[in-house]
């Protein structure tokens, strides 16, 4: 299956691109597209523990399976005042 993964802030940045997309098994998870993403770029696997992820607009757990066509968004912290 194929799903689109957008990139805010600091991962869109670490990767040079916004958006992605990304083929995956079917059944596959959140976590699972994280870790796809991180295998292609190793600079990110570190940031794990810190980041949100978003499935199709709603804050998801990792463990949330993905469909078809769904949207991931790995949301990294935030600051500012």
């Amino acid at each position: 299956m194929r799903v689109r993964v957008r990139l805010f802030a600091s991962l869109r940045e670490a990767v040079g691109r916004s958006e992605l997309e990304l083929d995956l098994p079917s059944g596959a998870s959140a976590e699972d597209a994280w870790r796809a993403l991180a295998r292609s770029h190793p600079p990110l696997a570190a940031r794990r523990p810190s980041l949100a992820a978003s499935v199709n607009r709603r804050y998801a757990p990792f463990d949330t399976r993905l469909d078809d066509g769904d949207e991931v968004v790995f949301i990294p912290p935030v600051s500012g005042g």
